[in-house]
């Protein structure tokens, strides 16, 4: 299992395409803080849940100098149905072959129903404008988190 990461780590840069297949990078995004969270597939209901929630919430995370990103092994076809079906407005990433996942240390085993899979770890970075981490929070739930995390960050 990939090494997860701490308050204070660097954040590791990545480029990955978007629902349209064009890049981004973390790097791109210096002099803002960035919210990356991990989600295991578009287009489920809990991962549904969770970008609409992201959604709801980007003009006060915004304003707040927080940009969304999120990241799934999903091809850009699958993100771009995702974001068209409901109406998201965070950047969608894909990573297929989940080197980004590992590298952030949301790939791995975890528990699901009982049984040790391995799989997308759902997790949010928190990431200050120099690109340093700022929180990680790992095994979150779909539902509630982003409320948590505006909590957190005092929004």
């Amino acid at each position: 299992m990939s090494e997860r990461l701490s308050p204070g780590d660097t954040a590791p840069d990545f480029t990955l395409p978007d629902a349209d297949g064009t890049s981004v990078s973390l790097a791109g995004h210096r002099g803002r803080k960035v919210i990356v969270y991990f989600y295991p597939a578009a287009l489920t209901p809990g991962c549904t849940k969770q970008a609409c929630d992201f959604t709801d919430n980007l003009d006060a995370l915004a304003g707040s100098g927080y940009d969304v990103i999120g990241i799934s092994p999903d091809k850009p076809e699958k993100l771009a149905k995702f974001r068209e079906k409901e109406n998201l407005r965070v950047t969608l990433l894909s990573d297929p072959s989940k080197g980004v996942l590992e590298s952030y240390g949301a790939y791995g085993e975890k528990m699901m129903y009982g049984k040790a899979v391995t799989g997308v770890i759902r997790s949010t970075i928190v990431v200050d404008e120099e690109g340093k981490v700022e929180r990680a929070f790992y095994n979150v739930r779909a539902t509630g988190h982003v409320a948590k995390i505006i909590k957190d960050l005092g929004i």
